[in-house]
């Protein structure tokens, strides 16, 4: 079985976890969102990409999410030492060798995608791991602070200022320009199930989705797509997903999500088991719907949602 999976950070690295332990046969291709990237001390960061092959490969802080496992900070406080910032963001000393690593690549003339195959082979993920795309895109919120309305890095946005203000728009600067990677749409057009995990459907799964043709290749792949929602009780599981959704004007809940999909993108949509009285009105949107637990509290759980996912598929291929 060939499957396709759109992922964020550390909600879809948790449940590809899940899913290789769920269908350990399969060849799985995840399509990681790119917008998080942010260039900080010189160095070009990709944190979801990092945050996949991290918890794949068996090297992520666990408590965190993201992030290496026994990690210290002795380059960071260095830094600040000399006065350099921004001191918001903390990149851990293992955590820059991989930064460095890429940043040398990518000014070896490498493509994005090349660098992230090569970072890959020590880390054996046991998936392939593709950037959306080899082009800059990067994630900008639009906020107001003090009464000036500004654009800031959606990293920003969230690790610095903690979702603090209300989100107005999110911009995914470069998005409109921008192409697939290479092995993107070809692994799009071989899947047999394309899953969208528990991610934020704006500014992670919605980002991969802006880039031209990835949307329109998922909508024409002609296979079963089955999301799982991020949202449970009118809340996100983690994270900011509602301020970023309310800056698209949906509402935070597992039917609005589904809907923001759309009947023409999404076949099967999961939702928790506090939401089983949303089913059927996902199903009168013309989305086949289903409520299971929904909760990543360890990978046997997560396993388990991603065999209702598969299950879900296989009912709305018949």
């Amino acid at each position: 079985m060939r499957i396709v999976v759109l992922a964020g950070g550390i909600g879809g690295a948790r449940f590809l976890r899940g899913l290789k332990q769920a269908a350990p046969d399969a060849d799985v291709t995840v399509i990681g969102n790119t917008g998080d990237d942010i260039h900080l001390f010189g160095l070009k960061v990709c944190p979801d990409l990092d945050t996949v092959m991290y918890t794949l490969g068996g090297g992520i802080n666990e408590e965190q999410g993201w992030g290496r496992t026994d990690e210290s900070f002795q380059v960071k406080a260095e830094l600040a030492a000399y006065g350099v910032g921004p001191g918001w963001f903390g990149l851990g000393d293992r955590d820059f060798a991989t930064h460095i690593v890429r940043t040398q690549m990518l000014g070896a003339g490498y493509p994005l995608s090349a660098v992230t195959e090569a970072l890959c082979a020590r880390w054996q993920p046991g998936v392939r791991l593709l950037p959306m795309s080899d082009d800059r895109v990067e994630t900008h919120v639009a906020v107001e602070v003090d009464g000036e309305r500004k654009a800031v890095h959606f990293q920003e946005y969230w690790v610095k200022m903690r979702a603090s203000v209300d989100a107005l728009a999110i911009v995914p600067v470069g998005a409109e320009q921008a192409k697939p990677a290479p092995g993107v749409l070809e692994a799009i057009a071989a899947a047999d199930v394309i899953l969208f995990p528990p991610s934020n459907p704006v500014v992670s799964i919605g980002t991969i989705l802006a880039v031209p043709g990835i949307r329109e290749a998922i909508a024409d792949a002609g296979v079963p797509v089955v999301g799982l929602s991020p949202i449970v009780g009118d809340a996100p599981v983690r994270g900011m997903a509602d301020k970023v959704l309310a800056a698209i004007g949906v509402e935070s809940t597992a039917t609005a999500v589904a809907e923001h999909y759309g009947s023409g993108l999404l076949d099967g949509w999961l939702v928790d088991t506090v939401d089983a009285a949303a089913v059927a009105g996902i199903e009168g949107a013309g989305i086949r719907a289903r409520a299971i637990p929904l909760m990543m509290t360890d990978v046997d759980a997560t396993a388990a949602m991603a065999r209702e996912a598969l299950a879900l598929a296989e009912e709305v291929r018949a």
